[in-house]
């Protein structure tokens, strides 16, 4: 819970009871054997990555598209001789510039299928990434996702935010029968961050697109949570979950110059 000592830094606010009410661990959860309860995190990582993949393949195919396309837009004129010295320089560089773009997108996407476990992130940042990535696929539904977190000096575990925040969130419009808004807003103190996602619905609007997807599950969910040290709970069309400030253990390691 939320100490009550801790100077609270308030976004949008969350609602105190949500903040100050302990995460009840599913029954499955609570009575499994440790071996149970890691099958159970690694099928949920498993699920939400398959869920996101569209959005992630998404990323990482535009910047290449755009490299294929200048190549052959360069390659033609080459093939025509119609290229002044100055010209393809200029070609050249933006070559150069796309394909450091399509490798950087390329590795943040790796970067989701290995993350580490002292992998932090501030947790603005952390949220909008998320935000940002199912934004566009849920709007298509219906829904219109948006953050309301401001800044914070918070860092949260990376692992724990991309995966948490989208299965909140894809647990609430899998879930939902209408479309609407859904809003993510958190409070943080000097140990932690309680992170609120709210589906929001349009009352007598019907969905535009069904997911098709079998919903998350929420014993999986749950699971994941605990091996993050995340407290979650869902009430409704509201989720809420306590994230605790990252602390680095990892030993820093030399970068050759």
């Amino acid at each position: 819970m939320l100490a009550a000592q801790d100077s609270v830094r308030s976004n949008p606010p969350v609602g105190t009871a949500a903040i100050n009410s302990p995460t009840p661990l599913d029954a499955g959860v609570e009575g499994g054997s440790v071996q149970r309860q890691r099958s159970l995190a690694r099928a949920a990582r498993h699920e939400i990555l398959r869920r996101i993949a569209p959005a992630l393949k998404h990323d990482m195919v535009v910047p290449l598209q755009s490299l294929g396309m200048m190549a052959e837009a360069v390659n033609a004129r080459l093939e025509r001789g119609k290229y002044e010295a100055d010209e393809l320089q200029s070609a050249i560089s933006k070559l150069n510039r796309l394909s450091r773009q399509a490798v950087e997108h390329c590795l943040h996407v790796a970067s989701w299928l290995e993350g580490t476990e002292d992998d932090t992130v501030a947790l603005r940042d952390g949220i909008d990434e998320c935000v940002e990535l199912l934004r566009s696929s849920l709007n298509f539904r219906g829904f219109a996702l948006r953050s309301e977190v401001g800044d914070s000096m918070l860092d949260v575990g990376r692992v724990a935010v991309r995966f948490l925040l989208p299965a909140a969130i894809l647990t609430l419009t899998d879930s939902a029968t209408a479309p609407g808004e859904v809003v993510v807003t958190a409070e943080t103190s000097s140990t932690h961050a309680v992170l609120q996602v709210t589906h929001r619905p349009d009352d007598g609007e019907p969905l535009v697109h069904e997911s098709g997807e079998v919903p998350l599950s929420w014993v999986e969910v749950q699971a994941l949570a605990a091996a993050e040290s995340v407290e979650i709970r869902r009430n409704g069309p509201v989720v809420v979950m306590r994230l605790p400030r990252a602390v680095v253990t990892a030993p820093l390691k030399m970068v050759p110059v």
